[in-house]
C-alpha cells in the first residue's frame, strides 16, 4: 500500500529535461538541484507534492500527483482548525516533509 508520508507520486524522466532550471527555482524544498546537462533529482524524500515542478516544466519532464502527501495533510488540517504540531499529518524525521536543516511538521529535527 502507498504510504503518501514516507514516499511520493514524483516521476522525473531527465531524458526529456532542457535543463532550463525551472524547477530549481520553484521548489521550497530544493529537491532538484542544477546539473551540467540536466536537472538532477536530489532529495526525492523532501518533496511536498505540491506540484510546482511540474506545472513549471515546458517539457513535461515532471510529474506528480498534487494533493496526496504532507501537503494535502497540511491544507486538511488547515481547513479542519487543527494544528500540525499534532502529528495529524503523520510526518516525521525522514518523511517527505522533514530534512535535516527543516523539521518536520511534528517539530522533530
Amino acid at each position: 500500500m502507498f504510504d503518501s508520508y514516507r514516499e511520493n507520486t514524483l516521476k522525473y524522466y531527465p531524458e526529456r529535461c532542457i535543463n532550463c532550471r525551472r524547477c530549481t527555482q520553484v521548489c521550497p524544498h530544493g529537491v532538484f538541484a542544477e546539473g551540467e546537462e540536466t536537472a538532477e533529482l536530489v532529495h526525492r524524500a523532501r518533496c511536498m507534492e505540491c506540484g510546482a515542478c511540474a506545472l513549471n516544466c515546458p517539457v513535461q519532464a515532471i510529474e506528480v500527483q498534487s494533493g496526496v502527501g504532507c501537503a494535502w495533510a497540511m491544507i486538511s488540517a488547515a481547513l479542519k482548525g487543527k494544528d500540525m504540531d499534532s502529528c495529524s499529518c503523520g510526518g516525521e524525521a525522514g518523511s517527505c516533509c522533514a530534512s535535516e536543516e527543516t523539521p518536520s511538521c511534528c517539530g522533530e529535527k
